[in-house]
C-alpha cells in the first residue's frame, strides 16, 4: 500500500522563545483517504513538549488538530535551527476503534501493516520587539504610552501565542489578579504532563542491528547444518552405487557360468554303477546257495 493517508499543516512548528513563558503551535492532518486513519505523534524531548491529543482516529475526508506546546525554559539557550523533531505515525483503524484501543502495536512495521511516517521540524522564533515611542514636544503622549504597556503586558503573559483574539480580553482581566498567573501555569503543567508524548526509541536501530546479526548467525548454522547433511547423503548415495554394482557383475558372472555348463552337457550321474550291482547280486546268491545246502 502507498496511498497518502494524511495532508499535515504546517511541516515545520514555530515557537516563540521567551523565558519562564510557553509557546504553542496548532497542527492539522486531513484525513484524504476512504478509510479511517488512526494516527500518533511523538518527539525526541518528552520532558520539552506537550501534545494534547497525541493519539486519536480520523474519519474518512475529515480532518483533525492537535495542539503542541513547549513548557516554559528557565535556561536562555536560544537556538533558531532547534534539533528538535517530532514524528506522526499513521495506519489504517476501523469504524469502532476509539482512543483507550489505540495501543503501540498498532503501529508495528514487523506485522507487515502499513504504517505512514511524517516528520516536523522545530524552529525558534524570537519575540517581537515593543516600539520606541519618542517624545514629541518634549512631552510623551498617554494614548501612546498606554498602548505601549497594554502590548508589552500581552507579550510578557504569553497571551498571544497561547489564547486566541476573542478571549484575550478575557485572560488579560484574569491575569490581573495577584497570583493568578503562576496558578494558571500550574495547572497548565499538570494537565499536561510530559508522559503524554511518547519518546522516540533511540536504541531501536541498535535493536535492530542486534536482531539482524542474530538471524544471520541463526541461518549461517542452520547452512552448515545442511551442508553436513547433504555430504552424509552424498557418500551413502556413492556406497549404494558401487555396492549395486559389484552385484552386477556377480549376476553377470553367475550367468556366464551357468551358459557354460550347458554348454558343456555335462551329466552328473546318481547311484550305483550297473556292473556293481550285477556283481553284488550274485554273490549274493551264491552264499545263499552254500547256505542252504
Amino acid at each position: 500500500m502507498s496511498v497518502q493517508l494524511l495532508d499535515i499543516n504546517p511541516r515545520e512548528l514555530k515557537f516563540t522563545f521567551e523565558l519562564k513563558k510557553q509557546s504553542s503551535c496548532v497542527v492539522r492532518l486531513v484525513n484524504i483517504s476512504d478509510q479511517y486513519v488512526v494516527f500518533k505523534v511523538k518527539t525526541t524531548s518528552p520532558k520539552k513538549y506537550c501534545v494534547r491529543p497525541n493519539v486519536g482516529i480520523i474519519k474518512p475526508k475529515s480532518k483533525c488538530d492537535f495542539t503542541v506546546t513547549m513548557q516554559a525554559q528557565r535556561s536562555a539557550s536560544f537556538d533558531k535551527h532547534c534539533k528538535d523533531k517530532f514524528l506522526i505515525q499513521s495506519t489504517v483503524g476501523t469504524s469502532g476503534t476509539t482512543e483507550e484501543d489505540i495501543n503501540p502495536g498498532m503501529f508495528a512495521k514487523d506485522s507487515g501493516k502499513y504504517v505512514e511516517e511524517s516528520k516536523l521540524r522545530v524552529t525558534l522564533v524570537s519575540p517581537p520587539q515593543s516600539p520606541v515611542l519618542l517624545p514629541v514636544n518634549g512631552v510623551m503622549k498617554q494614548e501612546a504610552s498606554n498602548e505601549t504597556s497594554v502590548r508589552k503586558d500581552k507579550l510578557l503573559s504569553g497571551v498571544e501565542n497561547l489564547t486566541p483574539p476573542v478571549l484575550a480580553k478575557e485572560v488579560e482581566d484574569v491575569k490581573s489578579i495577584p497570583g493568578a498567573e503562576e496558578l494558571t501555569r500550574a495547572k497548565d503543567l499538570e494537565s499536561c504532563p510530559s508522559k503524554n508524548v511518547e519518546p522516540i526509541p533511540v536504541k531501536d536501530v541498535e535493536d535492530t542491528k542486534l536482531k539482524l546479526i542474530s538471524h544471520v548467525e541463526e541461518l549461517k548454522s542452520k547452512l552448515n547444518e545442511l551442508e553436513s547433511k547433504l555430504s552424509e547423503a552424498d557418500t551413502n548415495i556413492m556406497k549404494l552405487t558401487k555396492e549395486r554394482s559389484t552385484n552386477i557383475q556377480e549376476k553377470e558372472k553367475l550367468k556366464q557360468e551357468l551358459a557354460i555348463l550347458r554348454k558343456s552337457g555335462r551329466r552328473v550321474r546318481v547311484g550305483f554303477p550297473f556292473l556293481f550291482v550285477c556283481m553284488v547280486t550274485v554273490i549274493s546268491l551264491t552264499v545263499g546257495y552254500l547256505l542252504h545246502r
